[in-house]
């Protein structure tokens, strides 16, 4: 009885162990992300008088609101498939093992080091009216006065922007497919070869499916980043480019107004859990593959 006792015990420790092993991770996220969460949404829906959507009301009233929504929305559709086909053109060129493929994938993995204020900053020094670019077109006689930043120039805006966010966050992408690509084995591309596949033909049939799970879960890193966007824009054009999430600070900080930045940090969550929600169904393996794997 006594062995029965201390084994049932011993089962029970067993038993508790993950959980205990996971309790701090735990606490820390409600903490960090859980409790924050609930004070957001207390903000956005409560007002002198109780409950209320007169903030969503103000926030829908903002002109520079709709105008966020339409560039984070844009900044999203044009950089994430740049990034995606850029990172996997650089890993298949990498797994070609040219000369000094070590070296690329350590200067192109660099801008995963640099913070987002300071990658807005060196894309500055490139497009401001006496930056490097101006400089360069002045040199060859083409020009060189042009003022890219303006807010007369949402055009040239949004491409110094994509341009850095695609420099800045790209490598991230090519990290998690090079990982991927290092576990397909060699076997399956050696086999498509014998049978007559082509380049296109191997990638399409071979890699793709097998980089589905590391496609899927760069896709919803790069949809939440994309999101949360605004270091950069912020060091580029300040107000003139206007994101979700620089409106939710330019409310709490400048308005000195908590209620509505609570309302637009829930319009920049429920955005995202959407997002990574369809790309995860978009890129849902069938059941039938995941067991075969």
């Amino acid at each position: 009885m006594r062995n029965l006792s201390r084994s049932g015990a011993e089962g029970g420790r067993r038993l508790r162990l993950p959980y205990l092993l996971v309790l701090p991770s735990l606490v820390f996220m409600v903490l960090l992300l859980g409790w924050p969460t609930l004070v957001g949404i207390r903000e956005a829906f409560m007002g002198p008088d109780g409950f209320t959507f007169s903030n969503w009301q103000r926030m829908a009233e903002e002109p520079r609101f709709w105008e966020a929504v339409r560039n984070t929305l844009l900044l999203i559709v044009i950089v994430i498939p740049v990034q995606f086909a850029l990172a996997f053109g650089m890993a298949l060129l990498l797994q070609s093992r040219l000369r000094g493929s070590r070296l690329y994938f350590y200067l192109w993995a660099v801008p995963l080091a640099i913070s987002d204020l300071a990658a807005g900053l060196v894309w500055l020094s490139i497009f401001s009216d006496r930056g490097y670019l101006n400089s360069a077109l002045s040199e060859l006689g083409i020009g060189g006065g042009f003022s890219w930043l303006s807010y007369q120039n949402t055009s040239t805006m949004l491409l110094a922007v994509v341009l850095a966010e695609v420099w800045r966050s790209t490598s991230l992408v090519l990290i998690i497919v090079v990982a991927g690509m290092q576990m397909i084995p060699k076997e399956y591309d050696e086999a498509a070869q014998v049978f007559g596949g082509g380049a296109w033909q191997r990638v399409r049939h071979v890699i793709l499916p097998m980089l589905k799970p590391n496609l899927q879960v760069a896709l919803v890193l790069r949809l939440i980043m994309a999101m949360q966007s605004f270091a950069v824009a912020q060091a580029l054009t300040g107000r003139n480019f206007p994101l979700l999430v620089g409106e939710t600070y330019e409310w709490f900080t400048a308005l000195q107004n908590p209620a509505v930045a609570g309302a637009v940090a829930l319009v920049v969550l429920g955005v995202s859990l959407i997002a990574s929600i369809s790309s995860l169904r978009l890129l849902r393996q069938p059941e039938a593959e995941v067991g075969l794997r």
